[in-house]
């Protein structure tokens, strides 16, 4: 049977406004429902020995105790607790020390608010670190020669795997109307009229590696 448990999420980010961003962001994610949100370390993780939560987006720059501090020590005492790393730095020792500290997601503040739900989708699904809005991966750069967004990669990757527009819908956390919308951008700018098409040429230009397709 399927389930309806929402993912609870709570945010930790000692400013008002990256909070109100983050909560309409949110709120638009039909899979997530906020529980709470802190300013500091310290009142998050009281608000975790008394609540709980499946996901937290936690702000590396904070006063008191900083992200970092507080990932490692979330990682101890809460260790099922996914955690969502958010930075405007894009600088790659930084990810590194998140990853190895446990985060299983690393979102840069200037992403695209269309490509959070799916960057959370698989930091939830397993243990893929996913970083958003980073744009240091191969593939990421192929897709930005090509004129593709982070999305639209997500999706190309998808077809490449042999995917349906529902598989991909509900891997996305999105609807399958908006799935085909971006099937529509994604032909025009590779310049392919169909899904076989398009996989072709995510193999051949290096937008998706040969392992990613179905068996």
């Amino acid at each position: 049977m399927h389930s309806n448990h929402k993912t609870r999420c709570l945010i930790i980010d000692d400013e008002p406004l990256a909070r109100e961003i983050l909560r309409q962001h949110i709120s638009g994610v039909e899979a997530l429902q906020l529980v709470g949100s802190c300013s500091n370390a310290v009142e998050a993780i009281s608000f975790l020995q008394e609540h709980p939560v499946d996901l937290l987006f936690l702000d590396i720059q904070m006063p008191q105790m900083d992200g970092l501090t507080c990932l490692s020590k979330i990682r101890k005492e809460f260790p099922d607790v996914k955690v969502a790393m958010l930075s405007v730095s894009q600088d790659p020792e930084l990810i590194q020390t998140a990853l190895k500290r446990g985060a299983n997601a690393y979102i840069v503040k200037t992403i695209d608010p269309d490509d959070l739900a799916g960057a959370l989708r698989q930091a939830l699904d397993g243990n893929v670190f996913t970083t958003a809005g980073v744009t240091e991966d191969p593939a990421e750069r192929a897709a930005k020669d090509a004129g593709l967004t982070e999305r639209e990669l997500g999706i190309v990757r998808a077809v490449a795997r042999g995917l349906s527009n529902e598989a991909i819908s509900k891997e996305l956390w999105v609807a399958e109307q908006t799935v085909k919308f971006h099937l529509t951008n994604i032909y025009r700018k590779l310049g392919v009229s169909n899904r076989t098409e398009a996989a072709r040429y995510a193999f051949e230009h290096g937008l998706a590696e040969p392992d990613d397709s179905a068996h």
